[in-house]
C-alpha cells in the first residue's frame, strides 16, 4: 500500500529513538538467554529460549502461526525460489520435529510485502484455510486476497476465492482470518475500494466477510469507512463474540487503536481502545494484535504520540467494552511490530522489537501481572531493517511457540519458552 510518509525503518520515531545506548550482552539464540538488566531496571529472564530447528529455508520471511485442531503448531511463511520466483508454504510441528514442507501456493503473480503477509489457520471442522495477496489489473498497487482451504492437513488445496465483492482494481490486505462455525472462514482486512472510484476520498477502509465451504461470500459489512492505511488488523474471539482491533484514522489524522464488538444485531461502532492521540499525516505501518479468554481482552500495540515511542497494553472485563489504562511494556526504545497471547491466569505475554543500535534490534517478550511488567525475555537479536518483518507467537500449553526473521541471510526462525518463570535475583 501507499506509504508516502511513513515509519518503515523503525528510526526517526522522535526523542526515543535517540536514546540508543548500546547494545546489551546477551546471548542469543544458538545458545541461551543469561539474566541481566533492561532498561527499566528489572532483570532479564534466566530460563532457556530453546531454539526449534525451522523447516523454513534460507530465503524465507514473514512467519506466522496457529495451532490445529488438535493443539499443533502450524507455520506459515513466505519462500523465495531458486528461480526467483515465491511459493506461500507450511509445515506442522509434530511435538518433536516439524512435518514435511507442504506448499499451499506458487506460480502467483503475488503482492510479496513486508508487512502484509499470508496467514494459516485451522477451521471447526479439521479443515485448514490460508490466504495470500495477488496482483490484479497490472497495476503497481492493486491486488486482491485469496482464499484456499485444505482438508488433508495441508497436503493439497482448493482453488482460490476472492472474499471482496467489489471487483475494482484496488488495495485489498492486511488480514486477519478466523474460523466461523464448522467450516466457514472468517476475515477482516483494509479495503481500498474508493480510492478506485470517481469522486470519491482516497480513504482506506474495514471490511469483514465469511467465505463458506463451498466458496460463497457471505455477512460481507463495513466496520470503518476511515482507517490507517497500511497497519495491522487483529482479532479474537470473547464469550459474547468476536473482537476486531485495527488502527483507525481521524479527519485531524490522529492514529489511535479501534476496537469493534460482534454482537446479536450485527458489529458494534468502533471504539477507541485508549486516546493516545497520537497525530501522524502517514502509516507507521505497526498494527495492534488481540488476545481474549471469556470477558477478559487484551490488545497490544505501539504508539510514538506525544514524540515517545511505547509499547502498550490495555485490559477489558467487559469483553471489548470498556479498557483499563494501558500499560507500557517496552524496554525503552521499542519499534513495535507487536503480538500478545495469554496465559492461564489471563496475564498478556507480549513480544515486540527494540532498537538496540543502528539498524540492529532484539526480538523481546514480556509477561504483564496485573499493572506489573515482568521481566524483559530477549529472545534474539535481529535487524532493525523491514525485511526482519513481524514476531509472531502462539500459546501451546505451558509453552509460547516464537516465530521471526533474521536477515543476511533471511530467513525464519523458531524457538519456545516456558509460560511461567521465576526472575533471577
Amino acid at each position: 500500500m501507499r506509504r508516502p510518509h511513513n515509519l518503515l525503518t523503525g528510526r526517526g520515531r522522535g526523542a526515543s529513538r535517540r536514546r540508543v545506548a548500546g547494545l546489551l550482552s546477551l546471548a542469543l539464540l544458538g545458545g541461551c538467554d543469561r539474566a541481566g538488566t533492561s532498561r527499566d531496571g528489572t532483570l532479564a529472564v534466566a530460563d532457556t529460549v530453546i531454539a526449534m530447528p525451522s523447516p523454513a529455508t534460507t530465503g524465507s520471511s514473514t512467519p506466522h502461526l496457529a495451532l490445529d485442531a488438535s493443539g499443533r503448531v502450524l507455520l506459515s511463511w513466505t519462500q523465495r525460489l531458486p528461480d526467483s520466483s515465491v511459493a506461500v508454504q507450511m509445515a506442522t510441528w509434530n511435538g518433536s520435529t516439524w512435518d514435511s514442507t507442504r506448499t499451499i501456493s506458487q506460480a502467483r503473480d503475488y503482492f510479496v510485502n513486508w508487512a502484509d503477509f499470508p496467514a494459516i489457520t485451522a477451521l471447526g471442522n479439521g479443515d485448514l484455510a490460508a490466504h495470500w495477496l495477488e496482483r490484479e489489473a497490472g497495476g503497481k498497487y492493486t491486488y486482491g486476497v485469496r482464499v484456499v482451504r485444505s482438508s488433508d492437513e495441508g497436503r493439497s488445496w482448493s482453488a482460490p476465492v476472492t472474499p471482496h465483492t467489489d471487483g475494482l482494481a484496488a488495495e485489498h490486505g492486511f488480514v486477519s482470518l478466523w474460523s466461523e462455525g464448522a467450516s466457514d472462514v472468517g476475515l477482516v482486512w483494509l479495503d481500498g475500494r474508493k480510492s478506485a472510484m470517481a469522486d470519491s476520498a482516497r480513504e482506506m477502509t474495514i471490511r469483514t466477510a465469511l467465505v463458506s465451504s463451498t466458496g460463497a461470500i457471505t455477512r460481507e459489512a463495513l466496520i470503518d469507512a476511515r482507517s490507517c492505511d497500511c497497519c495491522q488488523t487483529g482479532t479474537a474471539a470473547t464469550r459474547g463474540g468476536r473482537v476486531l482491533v485495527y488502527r483507525d484514522r481521524s479527519e485531524a489524522e490522529i492514529r489511535d487503536i479501534a476496537i469493534v464488538r460482534q454482537t446479536p444485531t450485527g458489529w458494534s461502532a468502533p471504539m477507541r481502545v485508549h486516546a493516545d492521540e497520537w497525530h501522524y499525516p502517514g502509516c507507521p505501518v505497526n498494527g495492534p494484535q488481540v488476545a481474549a479468554t471469556g470477558d477478559t481482552v487484551v490488545v497490544a500495540w505501539y504508539t510514538a504520540a506525544r514524540d515517545t515511542a511505547r509499547v502498550n497494553i490495555a485490559r477489558s472485563v467487559d469483553g471489548g467494552a470498556t479498557f483499563a489504562p494501558p500499560v507500557r511494556v517496552d524496554d525503552g526504545d521499542p519499534m513495535g511490530r507487536v503480538d500478545v497471547v495469554l496465559d492461564d491466569a489471563a496475564n498478556p505475554v507480549v513480544v515486540w522489537l527494540e532498537q538496540r543500535g543502528p539498524d540492529v534490534a532484539e526480538v523481546l517478550a514480556r509477561t504483564v501481572h496485573g499493572n506489573a511488567p515482568g521481566p524483559v525475555r530477549v529472545i534474539s537479536r535481529t535487524s532493525g531493517a523491514r525485511q526482519s518483518g513481524f514476531p509472531r507467537i502462539i500459546r501451546q500449553g505451558a509453552h509460547v511457540v516464537v516465530a521471526w526473521t533474521r536477515v543476511n541471510p533471511l530467513q525464519v526462525h523458531v524457538a519456545r519458552f516456558p509460560l511461567s518463570h521465576t526472575p533471577t535475583r
